[in-house]
């Protein structure tokens, strides 16, 4: 037993022992737990699994194994699931607006799951995109002891010898649409970019999550690499399982863990890979929820750190390679080795109780491996965000600056109320080389909900304009996305922004070293042109728009104190 003992202190005490809790244990009596599991930790399994995305579609298969470790290590589980909204099925349609919105419901779930049956801590199995995040959202409110196993990365598809994922997919419609591909070609990508269970495979948004929680300290260091279908884990899930009964004995609480500090490291690690500009978002997010205010973790940051980090990865949308290859080169520790060795990140406690240093020192590198470099012979000078202001954005916008070298944008606006009206005019051939393609109305609340843009940009560089046209939105852009490429504009349309007064011929310019963008219509003397009117908005979405925040801070729909 370590030291720390907190027994006797475990939530999961009041709702167990004593005489008036007798009703209590007669229910659990019925559900199979006995006076032995009744007097261990009792700790939640809170699964995202799901049989409509490869995803999440293996994680009940790793519940089985996270049960197991829970039990060698003396507690008890207890099993709940919660949702999955996955963005590569509903992107492009109406569906897209409900992503986002789950990662709130999905936090919300665990937390009432938890809360409600007064458990001592979860170990939560996420896979597609906003899953990651929203765990670790969940076990910051929770303030308990929290371990977040990730499902995995999907293995690379294969046509003839070229490596796939979904992005050459969303790539190849824009291709079909532009007569360079035809139908059997394009079933041909969409039967071989998927080969089984496990997320996105680039450094897309699951990917860049999953790194991300590894040195927030709430992922055990390397059970996030393993691919989905690797044998190894399963082993893995025990692990995970394992180190959660640790934690709850030592009273290891996951806001020990989230801290300024690790939330920097965590931005270092997204920037230094190219990772997906939903990092931003969601690590505000994290922030809000562990009660760090914008004084200490704010969206500047994330300029700061990108700034000052170096790209040392070759990966996926901008790159060559896809995370299992950087598994194989050495996974995030090996990452990991080489920022503390450029002095680029600091040494912050893990979930295990070993920091991050103490795992980083003993990384391996492969012989020959090519997927991570030093940062004294980088790939990108800088990372992979900027963060910029003016007057179209005057609570700041992001943009991406993986698959481009461009630092200077100037061209007319197109501007678009709404994606589909975009997506119509880019698959119809009305967007030429030097427009900047604006889609307003679809930021948190605008949406509702703040869309992902894939399709729309995998279009344009199907249609060979990746090169020439810069997009800005106030919705968002998937982790696959690469090119010129502005997002999260705040504020948005729908709260009054700047970008409601733009028009379609009004000269933007967008400075990425200057870190500005601006245009010179006298948006003063304008009148804002009305957010687009919704169909079919209720329930969930009306309260959700009522609800979010600014996506400058995190797009959040509480604030943990």
């Amino acid at each position: 037993m370590p030291q720390n003992d907190v027994s006797s202190q475990l939530p999961s005490r009041a709702l167990v022992e004593g005489p008036a809790r007798a009703p209590a244990r007669a229910m659990l009596r019925a559900a199979g737990y006995g006076d032995a599991e009744m007097a261990k930790p009792m700790v939640a399994i809170i699964n995202t699994w799901s049989t409509v995305t490869p995803c999440n579609m293996h994680l009940r298969f790793l519940a089985e194994h996270v049960r197991r470790g829970i039990e060698e290590a003396g507690g008890t589980p207890v099993d709940f699931n919660t949702i999955v909204v996955t963005d590569g099925i509903s992107m492009g349609t109406p569906g897209m607006r409900a992503s986002l919105m789950s990662r709130e419901v999905i936090a919300d779930s665990a937390e009432l799951a938890v809360q409600g049956h007064m458990l001592d801590g979860a170990v939560f199995l996420v896979g597609c995109d906003k899953t990651i995040p929203a765990a670790a959202m969940a076990a910051a409110r929770l303030d308990l002891p929290s371990v977040v196993l990730y499902g995995g990365s999907i293995m690379p598809g294969h046509l003839g010898d070229k490596d796939l994922t979904i992005q050459d997919v969303f790539e190849a419609v824009g291709a079909h649409s532009a007569g360079k591909l035809d139908d059997e070609g394009l079933k041909a990508v969409e039967k071989a970019a998927c080969p089984g269970a496990g997320a996105c495979g680039g450094q897309f948004t699951a990917n860049t999550m999953a790194l991300a929680l590894s040195f927030l300290g709430l992922s055990p260091m390397g059970l996030n690499d393993i691919p989905a279908v690797d044998a190894r884990k399963g082993d893995a899930a025990a692990e995970a399982g394992k180190w959660l009964v640790e934690a709850v004995k030592e009273g290891r609480n996951a806001r020990s863990l989230i801290t300024p500090e690790s939330l920097r490291n965590a931005a270092v690690a997204g920037t230094a890979t190219a990772g997906s500009t939903n990092l931003v978002l969601h690590l505000l997010a994290i922030a809000r929820e562990a009660g760090i205010g914008p004084d200490q973790f704010n969206i500047d940051i994330f300029d700061e750190v990108s700034r000052a980090t170096p790209v040392i990865a070759d990966l996926k949308p901008g790159g060559r390679y896809m995370a299992p290859h950087m598994t194989a080169a050495g996974g995030t520790p090996l990452l990991g080795r080489k920022l503390m060795e450029a002095g680029l990140i600091t040494d912050t406690p893990t979930v295990t109780g070993k920091s991050l240093f103490d795992y980083f020192r003993d990384a391996e590198e492969t012989p020959g491996q090519d997927v991570l470099v030093s940062a004294d012979k980088p790939i990108k000078a800088r990372g992979g965000f900027g963060v910029l202001y003016g007057n179209l954005a005057p609570d700041g916008c992001v943009v991406k600056l993986a698959g481009h070298d461009k630092m200077l944008f100037e061209g007319p606006a197109k501007v678009f109320d709404g994606e589909e009206a975009c997506f119509d005019a880019v698959t119809h051939g009305q967007i030429e080389p030097g427009d900047i393609v604006v889609i307003r109305g679809e930021g948190p609340a605008g949406g509702p909900g703040m869309r992902e843009m894939l399709a729309i940009t995998a279009a344009i560089q199907g249609r060979g304009l990746g090169d020439s046209v810069a997009l800005v939105t106030d919705g968002r852009f998937s982790g696959a996305t690469y090119g010129f490429m502005v997002g999260h504009v705040a504020p948005e349309m729908a709260k009054g922004g700047p970008i409601a007064k733009l028009q379609t011929g009004d000269l933007v310019r967008i400075d990425v070293e200057g870190r500005k963008i601006e245009t010179d219509a006298d948006l003063a003397s304008r009148e804002a042109s009305p957010a687009p009117v919704r169909q079919n908005v209720r329930g969930a979405f009306v309260k959700y728009a009522r609800l979010v925040g600014s996506a400058s801070d995190g797009a959040v729909t509480s604030a943990a104190a």
